[in-house]
C-alpha cells in the first residue's frame, strides 16, 4: 500500500525541482532567446525546413530542438554552447544541401529516392517490401487521393519526403482491381464460388477466374477478393 510521507512531500521540489523561484525570470529570458534563435535558424533553412520532412531534414530539426531545449530551463547549460551547436548544425545543413544539389549520388544517400509502389494496377512487391509501410496505412493514403481500387492507378510512387504521388488511368482505361476501401480485405476467399474478376489480396494481380481453387499467376498466393472496376469520382 502506498503511504505518502508528509515530511518529504514538497510542492517546491515538484514545481521547481532543485532550482529556486528566482530562476524563473531567467527561464523566461532563456526561452525568449532560444525561441528567437530557432525562428532565425528556420528562416535560414527555408521552406524545406518546415514542410513535410525527409529523413535528413528531420535529423536537422531534431538536432536544433535538442540544442534549444536544455538551455531554456537547465541553469547549468549555458547559451553559448547551444549557439555553437546551432551554428554547426546549420552549417552542416547548408554544406550537405550544396552537395545534394551538385551530386545525384549524394542526394540518394542523404535523402533516398522515389520508389514505385504500384505499377499498372498491381503492387510492385519487391519495392513495397523495402518500405516500412503497412497495407492498411497505404490504403488510407490511396483513399485520401480518391482511389477506391488499384485498377484506377497506373503508378503510385512514394517520394523522398514520405508523400505518395498517384498517377491515374483515364476513365475509359480503368480496369478491374483490388479494392482499397475499409474492410475490403475482410472477405478473402480461397474457394471461388462465382466466375468473375478477382484480385490477389497479396500482390493485387487481377484475373478472370472460374469456380474453384486458383493460385495467383504472379505470386502464387491463393487468397482472392472480388475486384472492382468502378471509375473515380472527382
Amino acid at each position: 500500500m502506498f503511504i505518502l510521507d508528509a515530511g518529504k512531500f514538497s510542492w517546491k521540489e515538484i514545481l521547481l525541482g532543485s532550482e529556486e523561484w528566482t530562476f524563473l525570470p531567467e527561464v523566461i529570458i532563456r526561452s525568449l532567446i532560444m525561441f528567437a534563435v530557432i525562428l532565425f535558424s528556420l528562416s535560414i533553412l527555408g521552406k524545406r525546413g518546415v514542410r513535410q520532412l525527409s529523413v535528413f531534414e528531420l535529423v536537422v530539426i531534431i538536432g536544433l530542438g535538442s540544442a534549444a531545449g536544455d538551455p531554456m530551463f537547465y541553469k547549468d547549460v549555458g547559451l553559448i554552447p547551444a549557439l555553437i551547436v546551432f551554428t554547426i548544425v546549420i552549417g552542416l545543413y547548408i554544406f550537405v544541401t550544396h552537395l545534394v544539389g551538385r551530386s545525384k549520388k549524394v542526394a540518394r544517400i542523404v535523402e533516398g529516392k522515389p520508389i514505385c509502389l504500384i505499377r499498372e494496377g498491381r503492387f510492385a512487391i519487391n519495392n513495397f517490401s523495402k518500405e516500412n509501410l503497412g497495407q492498411d496505412e497505404f490504403f488510407a493514403e490511396l483513399r485520401l487521393k480518391g482511389v477506391s481500387h488499384l485498377g484506377q492507378v497506373e503508378q503510385a510512387i512514394i517520394e523522398t519526403n514520405g508523400d505518395i504521388s498517384v498517377f491515374f488511368y483515364e476513365d475509359e482505361d480503368v480496369r478491374y482491381g483490388l479494392p482499397v476501401m475499409p474492410d475490403s480485405l475482410d472477405h478473402k476467399a480461397k474457394q471461388i464460388k462465382n466466375k468473375g474478376y478477382y484480385s490477389c489480396s497479396f500482390c493485387g494481380n487481377t484475373e478472370s477466374i472460374d469456380v474453384g481453387t486458383h493460385h495467383c499467376g504472379k505470386c502464387q498466393k491463393d487468397d482472392w477478393v472480388a475486384s472492382s472496376n468502378r471509375r473515380r469520382i472527382t
